[in-house]
């Protein structure tokens, strides 16, 4: 931590010198830096927002604020409307258009959260209130509750009267602002309700419309009543989506997977690559999870930025992961590789050197701006590719942040189907991908998902925890998640990719 250097020790740090130093300093005794407050303050705090669009640098940003006096992202997208950027230098028409979405984008993420990035916090807020109103019943409800990967609102209910609860809005650490509730920088809905009406008014903010439709609330009666007049048995609030598919589901026999039918971790990176730890941090970290496996999935050599791995490299990485293995009976790492799909939808290694990992997962890091039958043809020439075996975070997507490129889903899930290919739930909370929407049709053409935290830290394990979060939502079963498999189940199946 650099808090914890002098000046002396920030020096000797690689491209830290005297001015960087003080600067360091200067943060850590202030909590500010002048050189950077003097330029914000001569700078509108709509500019400043605008660096947070993607695409859009400080060039262009400094073009539309200078030329035309554009001081709000409002505005930017008015201009875009308007055609008025077209002239400007360094824009013209596909630039305009390409801005215009993402400022639309950029719009409509506003106000919206991570379920990854939220959820520990809001799951403290019931114990919080219960401090403060020890007879009274709060929980969470709405999107948290129903494990949205992208929540929009975040929502309580509690039995707590409005009058009551507002008088201690202060003790509950809480500010009430225009019908909100903000604590500590989320904004929070509060709903009162009556202790006769709390069950049915719980389940009615937990499941989807179309859900809530199929199977209505019954006055005062608990979720398992409620769910019991259907003829249905516990349904999570997270799987309260299609009405059909719950039924169907049901029909079939099939239970949801838990976080503990997870036995090993596939698709992570270590210090060979982009990576925070070594193998063997990474490897002991697993292993103390209770988990059986480790795919070392380090990134391939096309991907220069981050540190991809030359074929020498491999070579070096595969002698380690031997000797980590060497007398380890009751936990294996198995050697992988996240090779880069090129443009063309080539790999950049070529088969012969493919051929050498166990596990070979393909991903799209690059060129990203495809039309759907480009993106489409590109990664079903990959999964086409024998010596592939899971298609990696299948829309290149970020949430809140970047859209995936287009895709015909149902092509790309029927050439899985037809390859044997897994399919990745890439479970970092910005990604989620695939989208568990089109898990079903996965699972119906008889595709296993691999719920994989592509961590890049020990600590991005946990991620896998929002992976089943998200797989709840799709109905998966442990036996339709490829790491659900044993230690030894795992193997065999290694062993039929051979």
């Amino acid at each position: 931590p650099l808090s914890d250097m002098d000046h002396t020790q920030l020096c000797e740090i690689k491209g830290v010198g005297n001015n960087i130093a003080d600067k360091i300093l200067e943060m850590v005794e202030t909590g500010t830096l002048a050189t950077y407050q003097k330029y914000a303050d001569d700078t509108p705090p709509g500019i400043i927002e605008m660096l947070g669009v993607r695409g859009f640098g400080p060039k262009k940003i400094k073009i539309v604020w200078k030329d035309m006096d554009i001081t709000s992202i409002g505005e930017l997208l008015y201009a875009c409307n308007e055609n008025r950027l077209v002239e400007l230098k360094g824009f013209g028409t596909k630039t305009q258009e390409q801005l215009k979405t993402q400022l639309q984008y950029f719009l409509d993420s506003q106000g919206k959260y991570l379920y990854g990035h939220i959820e520990e916090n809001v799951s403290r807020l019931p114990g919080m209130i219960k401090a403060h109103f020890p007879d009274a019943r709060t929980e969470i409800t709405g999107d948290v509750r129903r494990k949205m990967p992208v929540v929009e609102s975040i929502e309580i209910i509690t039995t707590v009267g409005e009058d009551q609860f507002s008088s201690k809005v202060e003790d509950l650490g809480m500010v009430y602002e225009d019908g909100l509730y903000s604590w500590e920088d989320l904004r929070v809905g509060v709903k009162h309700v009556a202790v006769d009406r709390f069950e049915e008014v719980w389940y009615g903010t937990s499941a989807s419309q179309e859900f809530l439709d199929a199977y209505p609330t019954q006055s005062g009666k608990p979720e398992a009543d409620i769910l019991s007049y259907y003829d249905l048995p516990w349904v999570m609030p997270a799987f309260r989506e299609d009405p059909d598919y719950v039924s169907e589901r049901h029909k079939q026999g099939r239970k949801l997977l838990n976080y503990k039918d997870i036995q090993g971790v596939v698709h992570s990176h270590s210090t060979y690559s982009d990576g925070l730890h070594s193998m063997a941090e990474m490897a002991q970290h697993a292993q103390g999870l209770g988990y059986s496996y480790l795919v070392m999935t380090d990134h391939s050599k096309a991907a220069f930025y981050a540190d991809g791995l030359k074929e020498e490299e491999v070579y070096a990485q595969m002698e380690e992961i031997d000797e980590l293995n060497k007398g380890n009976t009751d936990f294996r790492i198995y050697k992988g590789i996240e090779a880069d799909i090129l443009s063309d939808g080539s790999m950049d290694y070529g088969d012969d050197f493919l051929q050498n990992f166990e596990v070979v997962i393909a991903s799209v890091h690059s060129g990203l701006k495809m039309d759907e039958k480009k993106a489409t043809d590109r990664i079903i020439r990959a999964i086409e590719n024998p010596y592939t075996h899971i298609l990696g975070h299948p829309t290149g997507r970020l949430l809140l942040s970047r859209e995936g490129y287009p895709l015909d889903y149902e092509k790309i899930l029927d050439a899985c189907a037809a390859h044997n290919m897994v399919v990745e739930l890439n479970a970092n909370p910005l990604r989620l991908d695939l989208d568990w929407t089109w898990i079903p049709y996965a699972l119906e053409k008889g595709i296993m998902i691999s719920i994989n935290p592509d961590s890049h830290s020990r600590e991005q394990m946990k991620y896998i925890k929002y992976g089943v979060d998200a797989a709840h939502k799709a109905g998966l079963s442990k036996e339709e998640c490829l790491n659900c498999k044993s230690g030894l189940e795992f193997e065999k199946w290694v062993k039929t990719l051979k």
